[in-house]
C-alpha cells in the first residue's frame, strides 16, 4: 500500500519530469554537436588569462570539497560547461584532506592495534608482543588521502571539469576573481555561481592553537607521538572519534563536555546513555556538565581550568595535548556581501528551497547554509543544484532523512526523529528495541554491545526514526534510510526476508517488536 501511494505522488512526477528534461537536453546536444561542445566534454577547456577576455562558463563552483566536486562532476555530466575553483591545492575539502577520510583510516587501524593487543588472545590468536609503529600508521593514512584526492582530479578530467587552483573572491554577480596558486590572477564569468566553501574549526576565545600541544582535529590527525594524557574539549562526534583513536593507542583520555550528554546535537537520549557506558568501559573518562574556563601552557604541557555547570565547583586538569572540538563555523568567500548576498548572524548564507540566494545568479550549498554540517548532505545538495540548473526541475532533499554516524567502536547511527523530538511534537509513537546480545551474528563475532531502536507512528505504523549502536551501525542505517524515504511501515520491514545470520536481522527484530509487540528471537 505504501509503495502504490508513492508511485502516484509528487516524487514520481518530479522524477519523470527530470528524466524528460534530461532526454530533451541530450537530444539537443547530440542532434547537432558543435566541435567546441564536444571538446568541452572530453577535456578541460583552455583557460584565458587575458584581463579583457575572461573565460565564460555555464557554472563556476567555488570550493572543491564533497559538495563542490560532486556538483561539478554532475553539472559536467549533464552538459554544462563547468569550472571548480579550490584554494587548498587538493580536491576533497576538509573531509577528504583533514577530516572524515584520514580519521577513518586512524580509527580502523587503531582498532586493529587494540584488538591485537587486548582481544586476540581471548579469540585463540597468539601473536606475541604487539608494537605500535605510529609513523607507518600515519603514512597509511596519508596514502589513502593522496589516492582519493588524485582520484577526484582524474574524475574532473574524465568529465571535462575545468579545475582552477587558487583562492576565489566573488567580484560580481556573474564573476569570480582567482588568485592563482602558481602566481598571477584570473577572472572568470558564468551564468551561475555555486558557493561550496565549507567550514572551519570554531576558535576557543583566548586560546592559541599550535597544532602540536593545543590542537584542532587537523593537528590530532598528525601527532608525532602518543601523548600520555589528552584532554578533549567537546564530547561531540569529532571529539569522541579522535579521543577513541588516541585512547586505543595508549593515551589517557578525558572528555570535557558542557552538556549533560555525549554525541552532539540530534542524538537520542537513550542511545547517548548507552554509548557513554560503552566508552567508559573502554577507558575514556568524562566530565559532563562542565565548562572550560581557560587553557594555559605549563612547561611542555597544558593546564585546563574547568567549572561544573551545576554547583560551580572548579578543577584543573593537566595534559600533554589538548584537543579543541567545540564545533565548526561557515567559511564564505570574500566579496560575497559586496555583491548583495545576504547572510545571517551565524555567518550562514541564506537560500531558498532551490538553494538560490537573494542574488538570482548565485547558489549556495553545504556547511555554509542551514542544516547539518555533513559531507553527504553537501554532496546531495551539489548534485541537486547541478540537475536543477541543467533541467529546470526543482531540487528536493528531506533533511529529516539525512543519516548521522559516529565512527567509534561501536559505531552510532541514526536517521529521522528521536524519542525526545516526537514527545515535544506531541506525536503518539510505538518503540521497538532489539539488543544485539540476541543477534546470532553479533554473538558469533563476540561484539554484542548496543541495540536497534525503531520509532513508528502509533496510528499508521509509519517509520519515524531508527537508531543503532553496533560495530557496523554506519552501514546498517541505510536500509532504514531507504525504507523511510519510500514511506515504509515497520510491518513492511518486519516482513522483508533477511539473510541469516546477519546483523541486519536486529533491525527486522526491532520492527517486529514495534509492529506485533513480540520478536521471534527476543
Amino acid at each position: 500500500r505504501v509503495w502504490i501511494t508513492w508511485l502516484c505522488g509528487a516524487s514520481s512526477r518530479q522524477m519523470f519530469a527530470l528524466t524528460a528534461a534530461r532526454a530533451a537536453r541530450l537530444t539537443r546536444t547530440t542532434a547537432c554537436p558543435p566541435t567546441s561542445a564536444v571538446a568541452r566534454v572530453l577535456i578541460p577547456a583552455a583557460r584565458s588569462f587575458a584581463a579583457d577576455a575572461p573565460e565564460k562558463f555555464d557554472l563556476i563552483i567555488v570550493g572543491g570539497g564533497p559538495g563542490g566536486y560532486a556538483g561539478a562532476i554532475k553539472a559536467a555530466q549533464m552538459g554544462l560547461k563547468t569550472a571548480c575553483v579550490e584554494k587548498r591545492g587538493a580536491l576533497g575539502g576538509t573531509c577528504l584532506n583533514v577530516g572524515c577520510i584520514p580519521s577513518k583510516s586512524l580509527l580502523n587501524n587503531s582498532h586493529l592495534y587494540h584488538m591485537a593487543k587486548k582481544d586476540f588472545a581471548a579469540r585463540g590468536i597468539e601473536v606475541g608482543e604487539v608494537k605500535l609503529n605510529l609513523e607507518k600508521m600515519m603514512a597509511e593514512k596519508d596514502k589513502s588521502v593522496k589516492g582519493l584526492t588524485g582520484g577526484i582530479e582524474m574524475l574532473f578530467k574524465k568529465n571535462g571539469v575545468t579545475y582552477v587552483k587558487g583562492a576565489a573572491a566573488v567580484s560580481g554577480v556573474n564573476e569570480v576573481s582567482v588568485d592563482l596558486m602558481g602566481g598571477g590572477s584570473q577572472k572568470m564569468i558564468a551564468d551561475k555561481i555555486m558557493l561550496a566553501t565549507g567550514s572551519e574549526v570554531t576558535p576557543f576565545p583566548g586560546v592559541t592553537v599550535d597544532e602540536e600541544t593545543i590542537v584542532t582535529s587537523t593537528g590530532a590527525l598528525s601527532l608525532k607521538s602518543v601523548p600520555k594524557k589528552m584532554v578533549v574539549i567537546g564530547g561531540g562526534v569529532i571529539g569522541l572519534e579522535l579521543g577513541s583513536v588516541w585512547e586505543r593507542l595508549g593515551a589517557e583520555v578525558t572528555v570535557v563536555e558542557f552538556q549533560s550528554f555525549i554525541g552532539g546535537a540530534g542524538i537520542d537520549s537513550e542511545v547517548s546513555k548507552n554509548f557513554l557506558a560503552v566508552l567508559k568501559k573502554q577507558g575514556i573518562k568524562f566530565k559532563l556538565g562542565t565548562k572550560v574556563t581557560g587553557v594555559t601552557r605549563s612547561g611542555p604541557g597544558v593546564v585546563i581550568g574547568t567549572e561544573a555547570v551545576g554547583d560551580g565547583a572548579k578543577e584543573e586538569l593537566d595534559a600533554d595535548v589538548v584537543l579543541m572540538c567545540i564545533g565548526r563555523r561557515p567559511v564564505t568567500p570574500p566579496g560575497l556581501t559586496d555583491v548583495g548576498v545576504k547572510v545571517n548572524e551565524r555567518g550562514q548564507v541564506l537560500v531558498d528551497h532551490n538553494f538560490q540566494t537573494n542574488v538570482p545568479s548565485i547558489h549556495a550549498i553545504g556547511d555554509i547554509i542551514h542544516g547539518p554540517m555533513l559531507a553527504h548532505k553537501a554532496e546531495d545538495e551539489g548534485c541537486l543544484v547541478a540537475e536543477m540548473l541543467a533541467t529546470g526541475v526543482e531540487p528536493h532533499l528531506d533533511y529529516n532523512l539525512v543519516p548521522s554516524v559516529v565512527y567509534t567502536h561501536p559505531e552510532v547511527a541514526w536517521v529521522g526523529k528521536t524519542e525526545e523530538q516526537l514527545k515535544a511534537d506531541g506525536v503518539d509513537f510505538t518503540k521497538g528495541k532489539f539488543p544485539f546480545a540476541a543477534n546470532s551474528r553479533a554473538k558469533t563475532v563476540n561484539d554484542t554491545d548496543g541495540f536497534v531502536k525503531v520509532l513508528t507512528d502509533k496510528a499508521t505504523d509509519k517509520l519515524l526514526g531508527v537508531h543503532i549502536i553496533n560495530a557496523q551501525a554506519g552501514e546498517l542505517i541505510h536500509e532504514a534510510c531507504l525504507a523511510m524515504e519510500y514511506g515504509a511501515s515497520s510491518e513492511d520491514m518486519a516482513r522483508v526476508c533477511h539473510a541469516h545470520p546477519t546483523l541486519t536481522e536486529a533491525l527486522k527484530g526491532a520492527c517486529q517488536l514495534a509492529t506485533y509487540g513480540k520478536a521471534i528471537n527476543c
